[in-house]
């Protein structure tokens, strides 16, 4: 089945010559051209490209192998270029792994393990009652009035 590459295209950087054409493949799809394309109008229609962060008007064309959003900013108009291409090679690609033969069979349900609660402790017994100052004398030995006058 073939593998096809939805990449897309924008301006980077603003201004004059700063401006840098980017490219950068956005998903891969497996299956026929169709699904691939029908995958890159979905992500099209959606994208969020950098410039401009306000859009003021959205358009989405669509040509032979992709679309073009057209994005009006507020001094100027923007683009991005989809396009569906297929993926002939890749240096990086992960083995693909071996189909099963025969169907797994479906793990059983474990039921999760029971939760363990910690023993209630009993609240403290209540401290007997007792006057905040019960340890303060009437009158401070510092204020001299110990002694009789």
């Amino acid at each position: 089945m073939p593998r096809w590459g939805l990449l897309v295209e924008q301006n980077l950087g603003l201004g004059g010559q700063r401006r840098v054409w980017s490219s950068a493949v956005m998903e891969r799809v497996d299956g026929t051209r169709e699904e691939a394309l029908e995958v890159l109008r979905q992500r099209a229609e959606v994208y969020e490209p950098v410039h401009p962060a306000s859009p003021k008007r959205r358009r989405l064309y669509q040509e032979r192998d992709g679309f073009v959003l057209v994005l009006d900013g507020a001094w100027q108009s923007f683009h991005c270029r989809f396009t569906v291409m297929e993926e002939l090679y890749d240096s990086a690609a992960p083995e693909p792994e071996p189909e099963p033969r025969t169907a797994p069979e479906p793990e059983p349900v474990q039921p999760p393990p029971p939760v363990r609660r910690r023993p209630v402790r009993p609240p403290p017994p209540p401290e007997p009652e007792r006057a905040w100052d019960a340890d303060v004398p009437e009158v401070p030995s510092w204020l001299n009035r110990d002694r009789p006058s």
